[in-house]
């Protein structure tokens, strides 16, 4: 599947929309003018953004810049998984925001949007509660806190840029290999151990050359990505029934004692600690 441009739609007399899209089973790796500000709410999650691929725990809040390839950040989850979208109109920089010397912080995090920013802390936890009141204003009044929750992202700190180097379609363009074959191979197979050499023929590539494509476009080797996809999986399993031994195996690997050191490499901590953390938080909700 090549990078889609999606068509985004508004109504009359509206600047932006926000809903809530809901798109599990399907590999929409796209694009479009429009800068979205996504927030996405799971146990785990992958994130793919220009050419970086990596993961989120709870949830996440995204600034994607105009034309900026990235994947439906529900894609694959079998869990619980909720999001909020807002799309801002093509001309929205350049119309509402350019010309109001006030909103010059503004101006400069849309333009550095093309990096892809993820959100966290009380950033996050402010934003996300203005876009819940967003959907009960009137348009200028959402208008107004649209506007509010720029300037809260455009004067945060607590942000990380996802991106090192400009990933806008334009970088894609030459792209004929298919990534969503990709992905799905990957995920039909991590548990039982996806194999290069099958997947680089499956895309009518040398191994050598699928290598050096893979690397390029996701800056991680192939087994890289596919441990990572591994851990992401596990994330979820440890949360279930399952011990972390079955969990360990479930998701493809062979060693206990190797599924712990890249747990633990890949997410800050080690699964028992992770299991412990995230069901301590499950039983004071409860």
């Amino acid at each position: 599947m090549k990078i889609q441009k999606e068509i985004i739609e508004f109504e009359n007399g509206k600047s932006f929309k926000l809903f809530s899209p809901s798109l599990k089973n399907c590999f929409f790796w796209h694009h479009h003018p429009e800068i979205e500000l996504v927030y996405v709410e799971a146990v785990s999650g992958i994130r793919h953004v220009g050419k970086d691929i990596s993961g989120f725990t709870e949830s996440d809040l995204l600034l994607i810049g105009s034309n900026v390839p990235h994947l439906n950040f529900d894609y694959g989850i079998q869990t619980g998984c909720w999001q909020m979208v807002l799309q801002m109109r093509e001309d929205f920089l350049q119309n509402m925001i350019v010309p109001v010397p006030e909103f010059e912080k503004i101006r400069l995090l849309l333009e550095r949007s093309y990096l892809g920013l993820s959100f966290y802390g009380e950033t996050k936890k402010l934003v996300v509660e203005k876009l819940h009141f967003l959907r009960k204003k009137n348009s200028l009044d959402a208008l107004l806190g649209l506007l509010e929750i720029l300037q809260i992202l455009a004067e945060s700190k607590e942000v990380k840029e996802l991106n090192s180097e400009d990933t806008r379609i334009k970088w894609f363009l030459n792209d004929k290999i298919r990534m969503g074959t990709i992905y799905d191979y990957i995920h039909g197979n991590y548990d039982r151990g996806p194999n290069v050499n099958e997947i680089a023929k499956i895309v009518s590539l040398s191994t050598p050359a699928f290598c050096r494509y893979f690397k390029k476009q996701t800056n991680m080797t192939f087994t890289d990505f596919v441990n990572n996809y591994r851990v992401n999986q596990a994330r979820i399993f440890l949360l279930k029934e399952s011990s972390i031994t079955e969990v360990c195996f479930m998701v493809g690997f062979e060693s206990l004692s190797y599924f712990n050191k890249l747990f633990k490499k890949y997410v800050g901590e080690t699964p028992s600690e992770f299991r412990k953390r995230h069901l301590d938080k499950i039983d004071i909700i409860g």
